[in-house]
């Protein structure tokens, strides 16, 4: 198989089949949505491939067929009907200071109506839709088609101007009214965007969407496969470890069987060979980092969290549920899913290494607020584990503590609880890729955290003195028995018994044994 050119980068469809660039066949998705509906939703995180599908819905509806030789499209299409296409972005700009929405949406229209040749009649955003959408239909004798990328940008880049997002999003809700509004000249509709805003807030007179975002059918409907990777990419494969590729950037899902990869780490992975966060370093998670912070949210409980299909779309200003956001956004993926009564529930966690490893890191930040400090105790603390020594750990996990400023617990009572110490720890641990397990369930009861490093397994347990009194922490370990899960490993396990004192905001007391 030839090499063909990585399309990173590339969000029109046009420019990546001209340009003899690799392309995953998405094209009998698009078919199958025009066959069996009118108006659809779908959300997906960031840089997975949304606008390059939204573009390519659009050349399929005007007529491109030489685009599509030799794809599923092909011979599935009525290449003797086009028809008048209004498609809107939202992805340039930012959109945080009162009054740009409406100027780059006037600019979007401005560019729209004259290469449609229509005169503009309107300086209000739903009246020059409404416009438009009548005027194309009228002039072409077909219906039009609306499709509508990064819908949700102007609340997102607000979401910490709480006065702004709320204009933003009762503008938008004007504008998307238009679409039902205008029904009747209106073939096909296609709204894309990383969250999911409840239909109440936001589309209220939008509410025929089919939201396709959690339907099996569609679940890979952006983003890569396995199968993907071996058809198309196989000359880029070379000698890249497929089980480090998959450890480190498969494991996406929205329902669906098979799990996905985002397309921007394979491509960047294929260009260079190396391993790293190419997704997440493409966009700091500030908001989402603060918010866990804010809400006192132990990082621990990050994998393995459940939640309802009504609780994934509580999203909205100033009423977001924190499995929506991380889930929403990319952070956590569907692990599983369980039928209890007749209602659904979703059990989520880290998609893949990268992930886990990436937001730990950020949280690790955000807390100690000096990244060479944080950056040289993760350094030291897995050199000091896998030497396993322990009066080093001991003066390290001092500077852990000592490292975060004081103001942050003058503000924050979730210092005085078990939670907090073991996020810290978890934060620390997870962020230098190693395997960690906590709250794992055994005959005993539950241990707080095991952690396995090299060819060494540590169990460790929390405690605040001024709750349980000295000594607890050790005597729960051994009474509990936490070690035999692991004899059979033929590892050596330490016993890491870790006493905090709310008092003073640190360890004060460190014991260790053999098992």
């Amino acid at each position: 198989m030839a090499r063909r050119l990585l399309p990173i980068g590339i969000h029109t469809f046009r420019k990546l089949r001209e340009s003899n660039c690799y392309y995953v066949d998405k094209t009998g998705y698009a078919v199958r949505l025009v066959e069996e509906g009118t108006h659809y939703f779908l959300s997906r995180p960031r840089r997975f491939g949304k606008s390059l599908f939204l573009d390519t819905l659009k050349e399929l509806f005007e007529g491109s067929r030489e685009l599509f030789e030799g794809l599923q499209a092909w011979d599935r299409w009525d290449w003797s009907v086009c028809y008048p296409v209004v498609h809107l972005s939202f992805g340039g700009g930012h959109f945080g200071e009162r009054g740009y929405l409406h100027t780059n949406l006037m600019a979007e229209f401005d560019a729209i109506e004259r290469d449609a040749e229509v005169e503009r009649r309107y300086d209000t955003g739903p009246e020059r839709l409404k416009h438009l959408l009548r005027t194309l239909h009228r002039r072409s004798g077909r219906r039009v088609v609306v499709l509508v990328d990064e819908y949700d940008k102007p609340i997102l880049d607000a979401l910490d101007q709480p006065d702004i997002a709320a204009a933003n999003r009762e503008y938008l809700r004007g504008l998307y009214s238009v679409i039902k509004h205008c029904d009747a000249n209106v073939r096909f509709c296609f709204l894309t965007g990383v969250s999911k805003f409840s239909k109440v807030s936001l589309f209220s007179g939008l509410n025929n969407l089919i939201d396709i975002t959690l339907e099996p059918p569609y679940s890979d409907v952006c983003g890569y496969t396995e199968g993907d990777l071996d058809a198309v990419f196989a000359p880029e494969l070379g000698d890249l470890d497929r089980n480090r590729i998959r450890d480190w950037y498969n494991g996406y899902s929205w329902g669906g069987e098979e799990k996905v990869y985002n397309p921007f780490d394979a491509l960047l992975l294929f260009r260079t060979h190396q391993f790293k966060a190419w997704w997440f370093e493409t966009g700091t998670p500030t908001f989402l980092v603060e918010t866990l912070v804010e809400r006192g949210v132990p990082s621990p409980q990050l994998d393995g969290m459940v939640a309802s299909d009504d609780l994934l779309s509580t999203f909205d200003i100033g009423d977001i549920a924190t499995e929506a956001l991380l889930f929403q956004t990319g952070y956590l993926t569907i692990l599983g899913r369980e039928d209890r009564g007749g209602n659904l529930f979703y059990r989520l966690g880290y998609p893949n290494r990268e992930v886990r490893l990436s937001l730990n890191t950020s949280l690790l930040r955000h807390l100690v607020k000096d990244r060479s400090r944080q950056t040289a105790n993760s350094i030291r603390l897995y050199d000091l584990l896998q030497a396993a020594d322990f009066g080093g750990l001991e003066r390290l996990f001092h500077a852990f503590f000592a490292s975060i400023p004081y103001e942050w617990h003058t503000r924050n009572e979730i210092a005085r609880y078990e939670g907090y110490y073991a996020s810290i720890f978890y934060s620390y641990f997870a962020g230098l890729g190693l395997d960690v397990t906590v709250e794992e369930s055994g005959s005993g009861g539950r241990l707080d955290m095991a952690v396995r490093a090299g060819s060494r397994v540590y169990l460790l347990e929390f405690k605040v003195l001024e709750r349980t009194g000295p000594g607890a922490a050790m005597g729960q370990l051994k009474e509990r028995g936490y070690a035999d899960k692991y004899r059979h490993l033929g590892e050596p396990i330490h016993l890491v018994a870790v006493e905090f004192s709310a008092e003073t905001r640190n360890v004060e007391g460190f014991t260790v044994e053999f098992a």
